[in-house]
């Protein structure tokens, strides 16, 4: 079986790191919204771990990254997949921007001319949100998250404070 020159890539030990954290902090905010129904999550991942932000306590973090860790390697692999993460967004807001660059392709310098094709920049904008929703999950899923943890483990979780923002630090390694 041969393997593509993308999964190779992504098999590299930092990416492969960063995707992984990126799919427990997924699965721990699912844990944890369920939980706590109504609070405002959000993380960032990186190849040490990753941050999540809300207010929640550090020991429902912690519990909470600990479960997502057993559960994925249960096979409850979708759980590193979630619909607020920054791949979909992304990747509708590349589409949508596109899909207008598209439509103002050869309008013209004058602004007349451009907003005569503020419809057709509406209509096709729309179009690229509604393929870019399926899109970024498959992009989330493929490549900037994996639902398979492997040997990676929480090593501490703790918390921040900048403000009214409440962080927690969960550091992994493996």
């Amino acid at each position: 079986m041969t393997t593509s020159p993308l999964s190779t890539i992504l098999e590299f030990p930092i990416l492969s790191r960063i995707r992984r954290n990126h799919g427990l902090e997924h699965a721990t905010i699912h844990i944890l919204s369920k939980q706590k129904p109504g609070r405002s999550l959000a993380g960032h991942s990186d190849a040490g771990g990753f941050w999540l932000w809300g207010d929640v306590r550090t020991e429902d973090v912690e519990n909470a990254a600990q479960e997502a860790l057993t559960r994925m390697r249960n096979g409850e692999h979708q759980l590193a997949v979630h619909p607020n993460c920054g791949t979909n967004f992304a990747t509708a807001g590349l589409a949508a921007g596109v899909a207008g660059a598209i439509a103002m392709f050869g309008a013209g310098p004058r602004i007349r001319h451009k907003l005569e094709r503020l419809p057709l920049a509406g209509l096709l904008a729309t179009i690229a949100l509604i393929f870019a929703q399926p899109l970024g999950f498959a992009i989330q899923q493929n490549v900037t998250t994996s639902g398979h943890p492997g040997n990676l483990e929480v090593v501490s979780v703790s918390a921040s404070q900048r403000g009214r923002l409440i962080g927690h630090r969960v550091t992994t390694r493996g």
